[in-house]
């Protein structure tokens, strides 16, 4: 099925937006941005929100002070992978050029050997090396207005996306025939698994529960999910992103099933025997997602991160923040 026209457009302006922004922004005189990074650092200083900016830069950046200096400067980063560039310049552009970083572009579901800047890391093992930006959020900080109020949505679960990893495999291969469940998956026939039709968001949203499957890295569809007014049912993560994932508590912020989807009808009726947990669940998911939404907050924790790894790998002097960057 084809994205409606409207819909069509609408993707095809943003994305025309978010590239114009970008080229635009990096048209722009460097010293223009150095000037505003001061004024926002030192406006930062006596700021009563500080205390939680800092507490979610020390979330994404993980680093103490004498690491290793990094190898590539600011203005010798790749633009082949240009929304990756262009998501890493949007903040880069206020620190001097000469100062370099390490980075690396794509789905990271590793652990660099030294500080770099990465969109995903894992969570279930040191990951001091892995430093989170907003990377890739044209793909992945989509958010959708949700047109379907519960008692209009379907009480069954929903899924579709690519056969890409065995959770996948797990959920099509137990529930493909439920009457709890319309899943599905949209490339060729495999392991016998025959595609179903392609479900835009907001057809998915007239469901009241929809399963959210990390694929590669993170799960795509994590942030639109949240922010509808259904409930998002998924195992636990194994990887995080500028969204911070880990920090996501089951039950409150969606519904955990366990990895194989043995308990998903389970969870599924006690949601429908209990609809104020879900319209909790629905509301906690909203407000958390809201807490990322505006830009100029995700602007100062952005250089609240860089400044604190240009400190922990030597190349600018200690600031106001280093106690609480380091302390």
């Amino acid at each position: 099925m084809k994205l409606p026209s409207l819909d069509r457009t609408v993707t095809t302006f943003n994305r025309v937006r978010y590239y114009a922004s970008g080229i635009v922004r990096h048209a722009l005189p460097r010293n223009w941005f150095l000037n505003r990074s001061e004024a926002i650092l030192r406006d930062l200083e006596a700021s009563p929100e500080l205390a939680e900016l800092v507490r979610r830069a020390n979330y994404y950046s993980r680093q103490l002070q004498g690491m290793p200096q990094p190898s590539v400067r600011l203005d010798a980063v790749n633009r082949g992978q240009s929304r990756y560039y262009l998501d890493l310049d949007e903040y880069l552009r206020y620190f001097p050029p000469h100062l370099s970083i390490n980075y690396l572009f794509g789905d990271v579901t590793w652990v660099p050997n030294t500080p770099s800047f990465v969109k995903s890391r894992p969570v279930d093992v040191p990951n001091g090396n892995s430093v989170l930006l907003n990377l890739d959020k044209l793909r992945h900080f989509k958010l959708c207005t949700d047109p379907t109020p519960w008692a209009d949505k379907k009480p069954m679960a929903v899924w579709r996306g690519a056969l890409n990893n065995p959770l996948r495999l797990e959920l099509l291969q137990r529930h493909q025939h439920s009457k709890f469940a319309d899943v599905g998956h949209t490339g060729e026939v495999r392991e016998g698994l025959r595609p179903k039709g392609f479900l835009d968001p907001k057809e998915q949203m007239g469901y009241r529960y929809i399963l959210s499957i990390e694929g590669f890295d993170v799960a795509t569809n994590l942030k639109w999910i949240m922010s509808s007014g259904s409930v998002c049912l998924m195992p636990r993560g194994r990887y995080e992103t500028w969204f911070m994932e880990a920090a996501l508590v089951p039950d409150k912020h969606f519904v955990e099933v366990r990895p194989d989807f043995s308990d998903l009808e389970d969870k599924i009726a006690k949601l429908e025997d209990d609809p104020q947990w879900a319209r909790d669940v629905v509301a906690n998911a909203n407000a958390y997602v809201a807490s990322f939404c505006d830009r100029k907050t995700e602007r100062k924790i952005s250089l609240l991160v860089l400044q604190k790894y240009f400190e922990a790998t030597g190349q600018l002097p200690p600031s106001a923040f280093s106690h609480l960057f380091f302390g």
